[in-house]
């Protein structure tokens, strides 16, 4: 496992991060079926982050995000909502859970694949314990990070108050357990992951968000919805079930803009980039709201500058 960082900066580093490595690139484009682009088209890709910055911030004045991809996924694919996350002044981990990955890039340049991948018949318990595995990992990331000999030399401008978590996918999905297991994790968001996670009978008290899209997550419509309604029946404070209209698997994240601009489709019915943009601000305002303490009228019922948002009520079975 490992895990990236980004920041409030002072001022601007001099180089731009990449967006993954060349090995990397070589192999998602390969599992995807894209072998006829350059291996290192995504490696060649730069963020909106740089690599040299100093942070900006008071002593224990910024709140912690941890962000978990899907199965499969790279945790660049959250890239876009980790930098929309740090320029509105939080701390984001962004975590890379080891061989879940068709490639999972280290600092010494070692490169690990996904083992998980090859396993066949992964049924409901299969994949709960994935999620507890990763609720482990994010505590240690935690631990790492706010524990007694913190690893990052900055940790002293987080906020151990304000520590929050967000996924997409399987990484969705596990930030139910891990808000279950993690006492530290303040508030969650789940990104179109189904969840096999089962919450404890006395339920979950702290703040909660699922977004999702309208094919998988409409109540009472199909295995994964229904996923939904058991962890919504145990949440007993503040949530949100929101659907985004038109949106696939991917529009959550980076790879719904990246496939259009390579010309290919993800099955979208809305623009990879408005789609991102609907999810960034819906995640912020949560965050802002839950972790901040800011009104945010965005969440609290339809609005006419995100028409494709609808609220759902999934014991009426509505959403409007």
């Amino acid at each position: 496992m490992i895990a990236d960082g980004m920041y409030p900066a002072a001022a601007p580093g001099r180089r731009r991060a990449q967006y993954m490595t060349p090995k990397a690139s070589e192999l998602l484009l390969k599992d995807g079926g894209l072998t006829g682009l350059p291996a290192d088209t995504l490696s060649r890709t730069r963020t909106n982050a740089f690599t040299d910055a100093r942070p900006a911030g008071r002593p224990h004045s910024l709140p912690l995000v941890v962000l978990s991809p899907g199965h499969a996924k790279p945790r660049t694919e959250l890239t876009a909502l980790a930098e929309e996350l740090a320029s509105r002044g939080y701390v984001v981990a962004a975590v890379d859970h080891t061989y879940e990955n068709v490639a999972t890039s280290f600092p010494d340049g070692r490169v690990t694949t996904c083992v998980t991948c090859e396993i066949d018949g992964k049924g409901p318990d299969w994949w709960a314990k994935l999620e507890k595995s990763r609720a482990a990992d994010v505590s240690f990331v935690l631990d790492e990070l706010i524990g007694a000999r913190p690893k990052w030399k900055d940790s002293g401008l987080i906020d151990r108050s304000r520590i929050a978590m967000a996924g997409h996918s399987a990484g969705g999905a596990a930030t139910v357990a891990a808000m279950a297991a993690d006492r530290r994790l303040r508030a969650g968001v789940d990104l179109d992951g189904s969840v096999e996670t089962i919450l404890p009978d006395a339920g979950l008290s702290r703040p909660f968000l699922l977004l999702g899209k309208p094919a998988t997550y409409t109540p009472g419509k199909g295995e994964s919805a229904a996923t939904w309604e058991r962890v919504w029946a145990r949440l007993t404070g503040w949530k949100r079930w929101l659907l985004v209209t038109g949106a696939a698997h991917t529009s959550f994240t980076d790879l719904g803009v990246l496939i259009g601009q390579l010309g290919l489709e993800d099955g979208a019915g809305i623009p990879g980039p408005r789609a991102l943009d609907v999810t960034r601000a819906h995640v912020s305002a949560f965050f802002d709201r839950h972790l901040r303490g800011k009104p945010q009228p965005l969440l609290d019922k339809p609005s006419a500058g995100m028409p494709e948002v609808t609220f759902c009520d999934p014991e009426k079975k509505t959403c409007a």
